[in-house]
């Protein structure tokens, strides 16, 4: 059940903090690619896309994630957002629930390493995207 309720906040904090309204819509329309307005994915034309697709990137999160040492048999799911720059870059890294023993800090560094994404489109332009993801520990 927590984990349903975590995953439902994360929704509506993306939907909350990346809708647009069709006024601003209309205002933005030709200037879509000078401004730095951030898009939900599930509104956008194209959305994002890691190297190789979603399937590569959880296998990227897990090779490249370094368990804590003082917890080897530490388990459990670190749940984070990111924006995915018009460059395709990461950027704004946040943890939403880590598993303590700076399992945090170790995402952020991972997500950092990252390959660049092919950036989202809307209404032909490229985008900044909000995402979400998890890495799970077993």
């Amino acid at each position: 059940m927590n984990k349903f309720f975590l995953l439902l906040l994360i929704c509506f904090a993306q939907v909350t903090f990346s809708q647009t309204n069709k006024e601003s819509e209309q205002t933005t329309t030709n200037s879509v690619s000078d401004n730095n307005e951030i898009y939900n994915i599930a509104g956008i034309d194209v959305k994002p896309e890691f190297p190789g697709g979603i399937i590569q990137f959880n296998t990227f999160l897990s090779k490249n994630f370094i368990n804590p040492a003082e917890k080897p048999t530490l388990k459990g799911t670190i749940y984070f957002t990111f924006i995915i720059e018009k460059d395709g870059s990461i950027s704004d890294i946040k943890i939403i629930r880590d598993l303590g023993f700076k399992t945090g800090d170790e995402a952020i560094r991972v997500l950092k390493s990252a390959p660049k994404w092919t950036p989202g489109k809307h209404q032909n332009k490229v985008i900044r995207t909000l995402n979400t993801g998890k890495i799970s520990i077993n």
